[in-house]
């Protein structure tokens, strides 16, 4: 039996909103009914950035740290940090060495008698802010080293943009997903079928749980056994 011998099927905007549109039984019709599906798939994305940390969207980032200068502001698509390293030495193969921060909380910042206090960096405080969010550094960096600023972030999934031919911003695992979610927003705007909306919205919920397991981080663990002395 013959197959294609090609795996590469990934609908372009237009598509996978024919499809949601059949899903949702609506007929799409016209430039405005793309639009609309286009504001909806847009904001389930961000929907989506509330539900978790979608792995393809984890990125490495650095920022060179300045004597004297304890706050920064992350790329403009930031949702927050999950890792972040004070690095020195950055570059050498031989003394390179990154130490782990402590996040510490708002309260916990603003209860530090001197913020401007200068030495080995050991506390970050992220304040997330509408732009960008801004990191704090603990203490201040001081001129002893040359400080850089290791992380990584989750950054934002990018918008489906004014092309109707665009892809989307996302692994082929997360296409049913988005397809259902689209056909779920879309007969919520179009409700003549109560019902429908009702098995969309299980519909969209089963595949988020399948890709979002999927996505899932697969590390091995290491236990180390503890011999105590009797």
């Amino acid at each position: 039996m013959a197959t294609s011998g090609s795996a590469t099927f990934n609908p372009d905007f237009t598509e996978l909103a024919e499809e949601a549109f059949d899903m949702a039984g609506v007929e799409m019709r016209s430039g405005y009914h793309l639009r609309s599906a286009r504001r909806s798939l847009n904001t389930m994305f961000l929907e989506w950035a509330n539900r978790g940390i979608n792995l393809w969207t984890v990125e490495s980032g650095t920022q060179t740290l300045t004597a004297g200068t304890g706050s920064y502001t992350m790329p403009a698509d930031t949702i927050d940090l999950i890792e972040y390293f004070i690095r020195t030495d950055s570059g050498n193969t031989s003394t390179q060495s990154d130490s782990r921060l402590n996040r510490i909380s708002v309260s916990t910042y603003s209860a530090i008698p001197n913020k401007l206090s200068q030495g080995y960096p050991i506390q970050i405080y992220i304040d997330r802010q509408q732009a960008a969010p801004v990191v704090h550094l603990y203490p201040v960096p001081d001129s002893a080293e040359t400080y850089t600023l290791f992380y990584y972030r989750i950054a934002r999934i990018e918008d489906v943009g004014a092309p109707a031919s665009n892809t989307l911003d996302l692994p082929a695992r997360f296409l049913p997903c988005a397809t259902a979610g689209l056909a779920y927003y879309l007969s919520i705007k179009h409700a003549e079928q109560p019902e429908r909306v009702m098995a969309l919205k299980s519909l969209y919920e089963e595949q988020w749980r399948f890709a979002a397991e999927e996505d899932r981080e697969k590390s091995s663990v290491r236990f180390v056994p503890f011999i105590g002395q009797n």
